[in-house]
């Protein structure tokens, strides 16, 4: 079913470019009538075909030259008709969302019926659209061709050239709007902060519980000599423990107490490591997580105008970013084209 399918659409198509084919053709012929006509009203011209061909241009200008616009109207006649079978073809077929899309779909061959001058050389997109449905059949291979390369490089380079030049108006349009606006930082920490105080304050409590858990695991033999070596320091500078150390056994005792405080002190912090899953410690963490986001937000007119500075800043070096057209660096000899796979 899917294969009758394909072959019925393959040959709807096959149609629809013999049918392209012979417009394309009759568009052909005339553009080709239009740039001969237009230049056998230059004198020069229509006086060197006077005398090299005296029949033909007898015959030229009696029948096509003073019947030029009946002529072009004939051809317009079968353009209309094209553009009018196209349109219902587009209707049964669903093409688009709503029945009048066709004709801004395809400007170019309405615009092309028009019988005036400036009109007239629209009917060359047609062989466009040509290129395109033989694409699709397979018959041709446009990505082939060095032209294509050419074009294709060209059009990226306008599109990305223009993108940027929107791209810098806006940020310059949104560095205006930040130094008028006089609320700007009052209205990101109350509208797009403040908002999501909760989800804030879960994530820095998850990662200040995070932060110590993996530190004391990481270097829990560092923080334990780092803890010995203050109790002992601290115990060798006591006068008393000084005076201890002086009495018959002291030294040992002196030891004994620098050992169970030092151990002590190991037994606390992995106590304290431990504890870092209990409802105390999260309880803990919220609180000096919420303390921390009061102290973040907290607002005046140096933290207005810094926080405006910044962004002022930020949006800066994204505009020279932009403007730094790094598609200028790779203009160069093109590509020979890659054969298709």
């Amino acid at each position: 079913m899917a294969e009758r399918a394909a072959d019925q659409r393959r040959s709807l198509d096959g149609l629809h470019a013999a049918w392209e084919t012979f417009i394309v053709l009759l568009v052909c012929i005339n553009l080709g009538l239009i740039l001969f006509d237009s230049l056998f009203i230059v004198q020069p011209i229509n006086q060197m075909f006077a005398s090299w061909l005296p029949g033909l241009h007898r015959q030229y200008e009696t029948i096509v030259h003073r019947n030029f616009q009946l002529i072009d109207l004939c051809f317009v006649a079968v353009f209309i008709l094209d553009v009018i079978l196209g349109w219902t073809v587009a209707l049964f077929e669903r093409r688009y969302a709503r029945w009048y899309y066709y004709p801004f779909a395809h400007w170019y061959d309405v615009l092309g019926c028009i019988p005036l001058s400036g009109f007239r050389w629209l009917r060359v997109l047609r062989v466009g659209s040509l290129l395109i449905r033989l694409q699709r059949l397979g018959l041709i291979d446009i990505r082939s061709w060095a032209v294509y390369g050419l074009v294709k490089r060209y059009y990226l380079m306008l599109l990305e050239e223009l993108a940027d030049r929107v791209m810098v108006r806006l940020f310059s349009r949104l560095q205006q709007e930040i130094g008028a606006s006089d609320d700007l930082s009052r209205r990101l920490l109350q509208e797009v902060v403040r908002p999501r105080k909760e989800r804030l304050l879960n994530d820095l409590s998850r990662r200040l519980q995070g932060m110590l858990e993996s530190g004391y695991r990481d270097h829990r033999g560092a923080i334990e000599g780092y803890v010995g070596g203050l109790i002992h320091q601290a115990l060798a500078n006591n006068p008393e423990v000084a005076s201890l150390r002086r009495l018959p056994l002291g030294g040992r005792v002196a030891d004994t107490l620098d050992e169970a405080l030092a151990d002590i002190a190991a037994r606390l912090l992995q106590g304290a490591a431990d504890g870092l899953q209990s409802p105390q410690f999260q309880r803990l963490a919220r609180s000096l997580a919420d303390e921390f986001f009061e102290a973040w937000v907290y607002q005046d007119e140096d933290t207005d105008l810094a926080l405006e500075e910044l962004l002022v800043d930020v949006i800066e070096v994204l505009k020279q970013q932009v403007l730094d057209r790094r598609w200028s660096r790779f203009v160069g000899p093109i590509q020979p084209p890659t054969p298709p796979g």
